[in-house]
């Protein structure tokens, strides 16, 4: 079922200031903000030779991430998305399996306009999963 990690994603609570830090103190590349209303973040992305990083910063008070930063006032790890090639077909594996999908249980886009779910973290002892649908490529 599970593809390569597509990134790690890294709550912070200034992603300007931590995208100096990873640039000057890293020499990383980052990729310009961009706005996701519909998840509550602004994001940015570092290319890695095998994954990606993702830094969310909340957008608006109502953020999920803004919860987040009220329990872990630093920021830090929020959670890791792994690519699939059918994500409903995933989905419904998961379900009946006795997993637990976040929301109405329907993918949503996400950054890289795929779709995605994210995972309860308490059927992956702690760890929020993100799964994002990436066709192959031929």
């Amino acid at each position: 079922m599970l593809g390569n990690l597509n990134h790690v994603a890294l709550v912070v609570s200034d992603l300007k200031l931590a995208c100096q830090s990873w640039q000057n103190l890293l020499g990383a590349t980052v990729s310009e903000p961009q706005a996701l209303p519909e998840h509550g973040v602004t994001v940015v992305f570092i290319d890695l030779p095998n994954t990606r990083i993702e830094l969310l910063e909340p957008l608006g008070d109502g953020s999920p991430v803004s919860r987040f930063l009220e329990k872990h006032t630093g920021g830090g790890m929020h959670h890791i998305c792994m690519n699939v090639e059918d994500i409903l077909l995933a989905r419904d594996e998961l379900i009946a399996k006795g997993a637990r999908i976040l929301g109405d249980g329907e993918p949503r886009i996400g950054a890289h306009g795929n779709p995605v779910l994210f995972m309860h973290p308490g059927d992956f002892h702690g760890t929020l999963i993100e799964l994002e649908e990436v066709k192959p490529v031929n």
